[in-house]
């Protein structure tokens, strides 16, 4: 691990390759486990914020959903996310075909909203935990990404460099720069083992 202003990076965010493959994936960390998006208590004002401008993208089942439970929810963790229907997909699920994308980030593509989508989804596999003190910047691994992880391996492109925008949204491209240099290091300090 390494600190990067108040953030605590793990290695892995540097050490593991990763291109998100969605023609082999579908999306399906849209539609798996056990919660919907985290989001930030600035994004739950957002959402109320664009909702009747992104409602006509969302399928009849995600505006019943999201007009039943609320445009966003507290999970079981006491944290902020996004509805699910019926315990699965998230409410904000749209399909092209059988892959799962995103309304929110459709209305955003036809410029429409200027926010993409929850941060939390932009920026997977990484996820952030927010401390009092420091923020945990950590790789999650799933298995539902294991063709992603062959595809950056493919690539050669780490975690952090095929998440530059996002990470560049959450903390600054100055944060971006110290963390690529950070990564410079690391790779000339381990190619040298």
């Amino acid at each position: 691990m390494f600190q990067i202003g108040n953030a605590i990076v793990s290695d892995e965010v540097i050490e593991k390759e990763f291109v998100c493959n969605l023609t082999a994936c579908k999306g399906q960390c849209c539609i798996d486990g056990d919660a919907g998006a985290p989001l930030d208590e600035n994004e739950t004002e957002i959402l109320d914020e664009i909702y009747e401008t992104i409602k006509p993208y969302l399928r009849a089942e995600g505006i019943k959903a999201i007009e039943d439970q609320g445009k966003w929810v507290i999970g079981s963790d006491g944290e902020y996310e996004t509805p699910l229907i019926n315990g699965g997909e998230c409410a904000y699920v749209i399909f092209d075909g059988n892959t799962a994308l995103c309304a929110i980030e459709q209305a955003y593509n036809e410029g429409l909203v200027s926010w993409k989508k929850p941060i939390s989804c932009h920026l997977y596999p990484i996820r952030i935990k927010e401390y009092s003190q420091f923020s945990a910047v950590n790789y999650n691994k799933w298995h539902i990404c294991d063709d992603a992880c062959t595809l950056g391996k493919e690539l050669e492109v780490p975690v952090y460099r095929f998440l530059k925008e996002p990470l560049i949204r959450k903390y600054g491209e100055d944060w971006y720069k110290e963390l690529s240099l950070v990564a410079d290091e690391w790779q000339k300090h381990s190619s040298k083992k």
